[in-house]
């Protein structure tokens, strides 16, 4: 039903992409009446009005309740309505930057459980691997009666500290320095790390031997012991760190002793 270029409640509910009963209670606290009444008191809506429909509820989407958008109506003003959209708008781009955040870890942690679903542990391969950005933490501390849960902390800390808005949702992972793992003494990390797009240091573009296993955390002894066995058998030589990673861990998998470890260590071809 349509009367003078107005539209009935029910049409307007259609156009503006909301209900008849949320009109309703629009009308009933005041916040958006209908334009006219007709015969039995019918409700008629301008489609002047959709513009004000369409704001409402994008204020809601964003968090605003009900009566602050009242409020916000009863005494509006150019410049007051300037200043409120100018701090949603605030708002909003950060909500965005978190999805975007969100989104690409989520994509990450995806490619990775993906990309290893299938993977035979029994197999060592040689392969060149691209350069990727991680965020690598200093030397950790073992001093005193500290231990790898009081370096982990630390390193969480201090890398917070050092980049603002860090997102420190990504899993953490084990570094082993090119002595360490010569004098096979890979039972705590030298220090920490994490892959991340925004990072600030690289784990290099090189050859790298790398090899897997099953088994909870810090159960790598018998990988990395295979993986130098690998190395001194196929004319190679350690020439960097080792990285060691956990691509199907608790999120993916329920029993630790499931779990799919890789260690990464960097490799040349020996010189003739």
């Amino acid at each position: 039903m349509k009367r003078n270029g107005a539209f009935s409640i029910n049409n307007f509910a259609k156009f503006a992409r909301t209900t008849r009963d949320t009109l309703l209670y629009y009308d009933k606290i005041g916040l958006l009446s209908p334009k006219s009444r007709g015969d039995n008191n019918y409700r008629f809506y301008s489609n002047n009005q959709l513009g004000t429909v369409n704001l409402i509820r994008t204020l809601q989407v964003l968090g605003m309740p009900l009566r602050g958008i009242k409020k916000l109506r009863d005494k509006r003003t150019p410049e007051l309505m300037d200043a409120v959209l100018e701090n949603q708008i605030k708002l909003l781009d950060a909500q965005i930057n978190d999805l975007i955040r969100a989104q690409t870890l989520l994509g990450s942690i995806k490619n990775t459980i993906h990309t290893h679903m299938d993977v035979d542990e029994t197999v060592i391969e040689v392969k060149n691997c691209p350069e990727e950005r991680i965020i690598l933490g200093e030397q950790n501390d073992y001093s005193g009666e500290r231990n790898d849960y009081d370096a982990l902390y630390s390193f969480y800390k201090s890398s917070s500290e050092k980049i603002t808005d860090l997102d420190l949702n990504y899993p953490v992972w084990a570094y082993f320095s090119e002595e360490r793992i010569r004098r096979r003494d890979w039972v705590w990390p030298d220090r920490f790390y994490f892959h991340n797009p925004d990072g600030q240091d690289k784990k290099p573009a090189a050859l790298y031997v790398i090899g897997y296993k099953r088994g909870g955390y810090g159960q790598s002894h018998d990988l990395y012991v295979r993986l130098l066995e690998y190395i001194e058998t196929n004319d190679l030589e350690i020439c960097g760190p080792a990285y060691e990673e956990y691509p199907l861990n608790e999120i993916c998998v329920i029993e630790e002793s499931d779990y799919l470890m890789r260690v990464m260590i960097m490799v040349k071809k020996k010189e003739k």
